[in-house]
């Protein structure tokens, strides 16, 4: 690690060539041609400054903080610099003697280092210093729920889903943050989503209180994914509002939807479930909704149900990844209300789903019960966490 002598403003003009020439280790105020190791003027204590600068080199690793020492005297400020102009904040520790960064130093950048100092004599000085990064071999990407700026219902999660593996989930986790505006906690889980993929969400205890404001910083420039996951390269954020407390009861025991808008029902629809005793059954428990996708094609090959049907549908709103819906379905009416025959979804007339699709919000929980059901929806499937206890959730924490 470069060592660097700090003399005093005297020498500002001959340090101006061994500047350029000892880009890893030089004197931006001071130095003479005898390089990183020369000796200047002492200060009243006798003994020069020595700046130490943790990483060096031209392929430093990543991932580490940035690490300022002085002997001989003290440091007065610390400014660390990417080539883009972006600094890593720090602070000065009290005895003045060290500096570290706040966040670790990212792949692929090359950073400058300036540092303002003072002998124990009172003679003020400075050092420039340089090192950059070794190049992210790997890359790792998030794709994160829900979208910023979003109104959302009283059960969404914060959802992040990663392109490739993560082996370091603490690492990864404690860089995760997130602010309400009225102090609601909670805790990341981790899990495997439905496309295979590794994924962790945050979700309160209980469903949230209507109106709470809720960010997330997610600082991962900088952080090692693990072996076959790569280092992240950017920070990821995103805020969202919650909006009213709607809950849609589904009870395919009786064939009625019901939503509830602030502990008051608003509205029952006649519907029909999945058809008992076969694949075609619905899944039960909680399952968040997703999106609302309007009209789309719904081809029964793609959720393994062979030939069994292929239209388009009105109204469609995902409540899993696994293909269950609330939707319009008009060939099934004489179904609602009296018995469950559909291929999964939860199927309601026309009239009843255009209204139900203007009424709720993704984030709204669809609490569905019946006894001849499939089982209960994963927490990887959709947005199943809320099927775990709060002692099961926290358990799947990295860092619980």
């Amino acid at each position: 690690m470069p060592r660097i002598r700090v003399l005093t403003q005297a020498c500002v003009r001959a340090a101006v060539v061994a500047a350029l020439l000892a880009p890893l280790a030089a004197c931006s105020s001071s130095g003479d041609p005898g390089g990183p190791d020369a000796k200047g003027p002492s200060g009243a204590a006798g003994r020069p400054v020595t700046v130490t600068v943790t990483p060096t080199g031209t392929k430093a690793q990543a991932g580490r903080t940035v690490t300022v020492t002085a002997s001989g005297g003290r440091l007065t400020s610390v400014t660390v610099v990417d080539a883009e102009g972006h600094r890593l904040a720090g602070k000065v520790a009290a005895d003045g003697r060290s500096w570290v960064s706040d966040r670790k130093a990212v792949p692929g950048a090359a950073y400058t280092v300036t540092a303002a100092t003072r002998t124990e004599g009172g003679t003020a000085g400075s050092a420039r210093s340089a090192f950059t990064t070794a190049a992210a071999d790997k890359v790792n990407k998030v794709d994160w729920r829900p979208g910023a700026a979003a109104t959302v219902g009283v059960a969404q999660p914060v959802s992040l889903v990663f392109d490739r593996p993560v082996k370091n989930r603490a690492e990864v986790e404690k860089q995760l943050r997130i602010t309400t505006s009225d102090g609601t906690k909670g805790s990341w889980g981790w899990l495997r989503d439905w496309s295979g993929g590794d994924r962790v969400d945050w979700r309160p205890e209980a469903y949230w209180k209507p109106g709470t404001k809720v960010t997330l910083n997610a600082e991962l420039n900088g952080t090692d994914s693990g072996p076959d996951g790569g280092w992240f390269v950017r920070d990821y954020t995103t805020s969202f509002t919650v909006g009213a407390r709607q809950i849609v009861k589904v009870d395919l025991d009786s064939h009625q939807l019901t939503l509830e808008r602030n502990g008051e029902t608003v509205r029952r629809i006649p519907v029909s479930g999945g058809t008992p005793g076969g694949d075609k059954r619905s899944w039960r428990g909680t399952a968040v909704l997703m999106a609302k996708e309007g009209t789309i094609n719904m081809n029964s090959e793609t959720v393994g149900l062979g030939n069994a049907y292929d239209k388009m549908v009105d109204y469609s709103m995902r409540l899993t990844w696994s293909g269950m819906y609330a939707h319009a379905a008009p060939w099934n009416a004489r179904f609602f209300g009296s018995a469950n025959h559909s291929s999964g979804c939860i199927g309601m007339s026309d009239a009843n789903a255009a209204w139900l699709y203007g009424q709720v919000r993704p984030g709204d929980p669809f609490e569905i019960t019946g006894k001849d059901t499939k089982g209960v929806v994963a927490p990887g499937n959709g947005f199943g966490a809320w099927n775990l206890s709060w002692a099961e959730w926290q358990q799947k924490s990295a860092l619980r």
